[in-house]
């Protein structure tokens, strides 16, 4: 809930500022035509997350032709799975030996995977069929995060950006109501709360906001969250000593919040059964608050159905240190049973290096996907980010190429730049463990068992759903514990000590 939906982007460069008339590098490295001119005809499977656009399977229809042309003779099947969906039926997929051969997949959902051996190791393959790419991240030094056991298992984006909260209200409902917040005024939990129930009071029957209070004493209290199960750390631990969620005092803070607003009819009734996207409830105009990152909060066009929609959005503690987000936050990974590695390394290849190649995946076909205005891609017609036949697809964020990523309606040139530089301020710091691999092999039965407590405990604590907060918290501290939690953290503990005296010795 901190972001609309999976979504990755940022750079190190002035995205806008590339000569796009240059030609493209198709050297015969990148195009394998030379290789194999008679190979067969073979249909690659792809698995993306979110809902799937309506010209996807023309556009790469095209695309096929046009690598086909290239030397590379495959076919595409591209599948889409609902973001909520997603990591658990790839899970399942997995665990079916099901065959497919490339992915999208992000931090949690793909250190599960990748510890369950569900990924091709790329080691020997990945310099073989696509040495620009391989290039591209020895320079980086970015393929340690997707290592295990010495096993390149997936393909991370290199982008750099951070997701600490901002709060966010309609601005155009807030007025015509006369709640007036200065720009960057809500800055604390009790900002927050007030402003909530300004809104409320003025519109006592919208729907207000689906977010629990919990993500903004995160901040508050410079929690890092590994993205392992509800484990983390304090930023100024030295030790970084692996804790678990609920133990903590702020835990508790929060959940008498979130239960102040479930009370209050702030928090949305249904909030434990709606899997509706909470990016679609806001673009959507069916929430009148959320919380989201810098990104959303600056974006030239925040994607709303309705152009009179309009946002205000303020940053959260802003003096507060708040790491930025993973190297594995967006990846790219072969199923182990891919009978294609070789053709998808060459594909990934060619699109590192064509620049043709790269437009026609991500922006589809000029003229019916978007058209160009000089460098910028922006949408055909009357279509918007809600309505867009293919651009801003779900799961593109790990094939972004900054070289070639063009500015669009969404993000004009030099978004990217600033998105960057946002990231480097002195309050938004790297992790110290960034680009651990956290592996589950030892834990998983417990890990099970956490995760299952946590829907059914932990999940109604969070929200507010529970009739009396104190006992409800130490029932659930005490069912984490029986369950196995402290091997769960003596377990991660070691990894994490393991990772830091490696990086010293380095």
């Amino acid at each position: 809930m901190l972001q609309f939906g999976l979504s990755a982007c940022n750079g190190d460069r002035n995205i806008g500022t590339v000569d796009m008339a240059a030609e493209p590098d198709v050297s015969p490295a990148s195009t394998s035509a030379e290789r194999n001119p008679q190979e067969q005809e073979v249909t690659l499977s792809f698995y993306f997350g979110g809902d799937k656009k309506s010209a996807t399977d023309e556009v790469w229809s095209n695309v096929s032709e046009y690598v086909k042309s290239r030397g590379l003779n495959v076919n595409f099947a591209i599948h889409y799975i609902p973001w909520p969906d997603y990591s658990g039926k790839l899970l399942a997929m997995a665990a079916s030996g099901d065959n497919w051969d490339l992915n999208f997949d992000s931090d949690n959902s793909f250190q599960q995977m990748a510890a369950r051996g569900s990924y091709l190791a790329l080691n020997d393959l990945l310099p073989k069929y696509a040495p620009h790419l391989y290039a591209m991240y020895r320079d980086k030094n970015t393929l340690a995060s997707a290592t295990v056991d010495g096993a390149i298992v997936g393909m991370p984006w290199n982008v750099k950006m951070n997701q600490r909260v901002y709060a966010g209200w309609r601005e155009d409902l807030a007025d015509e109501a006369g709640i007036v917040r200065a720009p960057g005024s809500v800055r604390t939990i009790g900002d927050v709360d007030a402003l909530l129930h300004d809104l409320k009071k003025a519109y006592p029957n919208a729907k207000l906001s689906r977010t629990s209070a919990l993500p903004l004493y995160v901040v508050r209290d410079e929690w890092v969250d590994l993205g392992f199960h509800g484990l983390g750390f304090y930023m100024n631990d030295p030790n970084l000593t692996v804790r678990a969620i609920e133990q903590q005092p702020f835990y508790e803070e929060a959940a008498v919040m979130s239960k102040r607003w479930y009370d209050d009819q702030i928090l949305n009734r249904d909030v434990l059964l709606d899997t509706e996207s909470a990016a679609d409830q806001w673009r959507n105009g069916k929430m009148l608050f959320t919380i989201t990152s810098h990104e959303w909060a600056y974006a030239a066009d925040p994607g709303f159905v309705d152009a009179s929609y309009k946002q205000q959005m303020s940053l959260i503690y802003p003096d507060k240190k708040f790491v930025n987000r993973s190297s594995i936050a967006n990846v790219l990974a072969i199923n182990r049973n891919s009978d294609h590695a070789d053709r998808v390394l060459r594909f990934l290849d060619m699109l590192e290096t064509d620049r043709r190649l790269y437009d026609l995946v991500i922006y589809g076909i000029e003229g019916k996907t978007y058209v160009l205005n000089g460098n910028t891609a922006l949408y055909p017609g009357d279509m918007r980010f809600s309505t867009s036949n293919y651009m801003d697809w779900g799961g593109q964020w790990a094939f972004w190429n900054l070289a070639y990523m063009r500015p669009t309606e969404t993000y004009p040139a030099g978004f990217w730049a600033e998105e960057s530089n946002f990231a480097e301020l002195p309050t938004n710091v790297p992790s110290p463990v960034d680009g651990i691999f956290l592996s589950d092999s030892a834990i998983v039965d417990d890990l099970a068992k956490r995760d299952q407590i946590y829907e059914d405990v932990g999940k109604p604590i969070e929200y507010g759903t529970v009739p009396d907060i104190d006992p409800s918290i130490a029932a659930y501290i005490q069912k984490q514990k029986a369950g196995g939690l402290d091997s769960i953290i003596a377990n991660v503990q070691k990894q994490v000590d393991q990772y830091i005296a490696a990086r010293i010795r380095e």
